[in-house]
Order: structure tokens, then sequence, then C-alpha cells
């Protein structure tokens, strides 16, 4: 086994244990013999070992920051899957809530109010 094998097999336990199976099936699936599939391993690799796996911040931590980066992004579709890993990781709805209020002074109203919309169907599905 490589040591790219490695970095795969470990960040896909991560991102398993945030995301959750049915989540990382889904994007694993949705690739899976395409040319895309490289950047699943990549993602899975550099993000999710590598950058996940770093010792300065807890999970429930770079959850936060995940939040706020991917509301000013605008990236609804990775942001549902990051607000139920929120939850996982052990962020409480009022601190997700709290969160888009926070990115509605930086991001501005339209991308918080489009956010939370995507954070309630989450809360409302749970």
């Amino acid at each position: 086994m490589t040591a790219s094998d490695d970095a795969f097999h470990t960040g896909l336990t991560v991102r398993r244990e945030v995301m959750g199976d049915e989540f990382v099936d889904r994007a694993l699936a949705r690739t899976d013999g395409t040319e895309s599939a490289e950047l699943q391993r990549f993602v899975t690799e550099h993000v999710w070992d590598a950058a996940w796996n770093r010792p300065g911040l807890a999970r429930r931590d770079r959850s936060l920051l995940n939040i706020g980066m991917l509301i000013a992004l605008r990236a609804h579709e990775e942001l549902t899957g990051h607000i139920r890993g929120a939850l996982t990781n052990g962020l409480t709805r009022e601190e997700i809530t709290e969160a888009v209020i926070q990115t509605a002074g930086y991001c501005g109203a339209p991308a918080a109010l489009s956010a939370m919309k995507v954070v309630q169907a989450v809360f409302d599905a749970e």
C-alpha cells in the first residue's frame, strides 16, 4: 500500500465519520468510473486526511469554519452535508444558526438568507 492509499483510506474514514456513509457513498458513486473520481480521491486525501487530521483544531471548530466558508462561497450542495456534519461534530442548532447570522454582516444578507433555507431544510429533516 502506498502513502497515497494510506491517506485516502484515513481520509475516507474521517469523511464518513463527519458526513455519514450515505453522503460519502453518493459522492463517490456519482463519479465512479469517470475522470471526476480523481478529484474525489484528491479531496479525500488532501482535505479529509491532511487538513481534517491536523492537530490544531477540533472537528467541531473545523465544522464551524466550513459553515462560514461555504456560505461565503454559496456552495449550498456542500453546505447541506456540512450542516449534518456539524451536528455530528457537536455543534448545536443554535450555534449553527448564530454562524449563519454572523455571515450576514460579512457575506451579505442575501447569502445568509439563502444559506438559512439550506440549514432549515437540514434541521427539519433531523
